[in-house]
């Protein structure tokens, strides 16, 4: 399954799943740990265990390095 990621303020990128795949699984295809991230379904934040079931989520960093 292909997935429409957008991370915020860092673009987009297709990311490819395989069915029973979790959102955890989602942000490792983009090199974004749980722990830093929050998943957003339609604008609502999903948890990280959930099975992904859409074609597109944004991807909000919550903790950014500097």
């Amino acid at each position: 399954m292909r997935v429409t990621v957008e991370v915020v303020g860092e673009g987009e990128r297709d990311v490819e799943v395989d069915t029973g795949a979790t959102y955890a699984d989602l942000l490792a295809g983009v090199e974004v740990s749980p722990h830093e991230a929050t998943v957003l379904v339609d604008g609502q934040p999903v948890p990280e265990d959930g099975d992904v079931d859409v074609d597109r989520v944004q991807v909000l960093r919550v903790v950014k390095g500097g």
